[in-house]
């Protein structure tokens, strides 16, 4: 099957930056095109903000597009080059099965990556198939959709379609491929390629590159090494943001390799990612993270190791110097702490009410988590039940020790001057009704794979799209999955 460009009038609006980096950051790349493609569902609210037109985006031509048969008109397709440490341990990759069509330019003139996920093998696939089945692209699609609905930075999707031909792992499954939107695909483990593989000037010109994408703030620096060093603790500051976010709604990603941590400051690559249903910080849902090295509560300590290794593929461009250039990365990655715990807390204060700050606030925080801990209290119910002002259904209700620490709450909710229907609007916006509970989004992939039934996953979708609504429709998804004699694990879906 050849290919070829074609305009069709869907709205795409294409340039093409990243392909102007040196040519050591990517191999250009065509998807490899399927068989009998079928769009099994488009996101129309981010097609229209994207400056899309929805209706062009069922057409034939789109879907050919979507599925990697047609090159758009403005595209020019590639697989990008990185490294990463995967568990750990160094390791060279790149895009494997995924292909860049290009970034879309907005009206408001911002500009997004639009990539093909599972479009077939490129010169990074290693032994790879360059394929993905459809269970992990819907379950991309439904995860990232709902962390973009409760206010945390993500990559978005635009479309999956299945391609008609089956990808072989333990058997046979259906395969898919996944448009997914990202601010860029910028990784920290893009800058330890620049590091490893690169020239001093290829760093740099990735330095530069990124920071007037990213953080044009910045450029009004001097031209000299302060940028760099700067852009280093913009990343850390966004990265302190997100997992704090990460953690505000029991949200486990599953594998933060270093490849995983988009520059940018959104969540990415969602393979074994998962929500904790009964709070326990060593949760961990990946079948493969046997050492509980991504467990829940280590994701902070593992996004500022991240970022170390960040520095260390910068320390050339912070100091000629290279005992300088230490010294400058340490004392930006000393300040990782203070924004993640100032961003966490704050979000803690928020889901318990608190408008104003008191020295008191993070012990009440450890207090309640720490019954939740020991009763195995449901994580995102708990919060919901308190916001509610119902907690007689909850794992909580009659610890004699809960109770002493409601008083507690009581009187500091009674030492500020907003009111109690204030925190109690102030709780709604700040914890949700439901998160796509694991057992649920399960239930929706079966139907979809199995049965070729989307209406579950669709049900599911509209529920997600508004998690602080409270409503009716809202219910059914909030109640806990049945007891298991075999832990919930998620799998990396290559």
């Amino acid at each position: 099957m050849t290919q070829r460009k074609e305009k069709v009038e869907a709205g795409w609006n294409f340039d093409n930056s990243y392909a102007r980096l040196p040519q050591g950051f990517f191999s250009s790349q065509n998807p490899v095109p399927v068989q009998s493609p079928n769009l099994i569902i488009l996101n129309t609210e981010l097609a229209d903000a994207l400056g899309l037109n929805s209706h062009a985006l069922k057409s034939d031509a789109s879907l050919d597009i979507f599925a990697g048969n047609k090159i758009p008109e403005g595209a020019q397709p590639l697989a990008q080059a990185y490294a990463g440490h995967q568990f750990g341990h160094f390791t060279m990759l790149g895009d494997g099965r995924a292909v860049l069509l290009g970034e879309q330019i907005t009206p408001t003139k911002e500009r997004f990556d639009i990539q093909l996920k599972g479009s077939g093998r490129t010169s990074f696939s290693r032994g790879g198939d360059g394929r993905a089945a459809l269970g992990p692209m819907l379950r991309e699609y439904i995860i990232s959709e709902a962390m973009h609905a409760l206010g945390i930075p993500t990559t978005r999707s635009l479309a999956v379609v299945t391609t008609g031909e089956p990808v072989w792992r333990e058997t046979g499954l259906p395969g898919a491929i996944l448009t997914r939107v990202a601010a860029s695909h910028i990784r920290v483990g893009t800058f330890q390629y620049a590091s490893r593989m690169g020239t001093f000037e290829d760093l740099k010109e990735l330095a530069d590159y990124t920071i007037q994408r990213h953080y044009p703030n910045i450029q009004s620096s001097e031209e000299n090494n302060d940028k760099y060093i700067r852009f280093l603790q913009e990343v850390i500051k966004r990265q302190a943001f997100l997992v704090a976010k990460w953690q505000l709604v029991g949200f486990i990603h599953g594998v933060m390799n270093t490849d995983n941590m988009a520059i940018s400051g959104e969540t990415i690559d969602y393979g074994p990612c998962a929500f904790m249903d009964s709070f326990d910080p060593a949760t961990v849902f990946s079948s493969i993270d046997t050492q509980g090295r991504y467990a829940y509560g280590n994701q902070p300590y593992i996004a500022v190791w991240n970022l170390a290794r960040l520095a260390d593929s910068m320390l050339s461009l912070f100091a000629e110097n290279q005992e300088e250039a230490i010294k400058l990365a340490e004392a930006s990655l000393s300040s990782y702490s203070k924004h993640f715990q100032q961003e966490w807390l704050n979000g803690m204060r928020a889901k318990l009410g608190l408008f104003n700050e008191e020295e008191e606030d993070e012990s009440l925080v450890k207090e309640l988590l720490s019954l939740m801990h020991s009763y195995k209290a449901d994580y995102t119910n708990t919060f919901r039940s308190l916001t509610l002002g119902n907690m007689e259904d909850t794992e909580l209700s009659d610890a004699p020790e809960f109770k002493q620490w409601y008083e507690q709450w009581e009187k500091r909710l009674d030492r500020q001057e907003e009111s109690r229907d204030s925190s109690g609007h102030l709780m709604q916006k700040s914890n949700p009704a439901i998160i796509p509970r694991n057992h649920r989004v399960e239930e929706a992939l079966d139907a979809a794979v199995d049965d070729g039934d989307y209406t579950v996953m669709n049900s599911l979708l509209e529920a997600l799209a508004d998690p602080y609504a409270y409503s009716p429709v809202q219910e059914k998804y909030t109640a806990l999955p049945q007891a298991s004699d075999f832990p919930y694990q998620t799998y990396c879906g290559t």
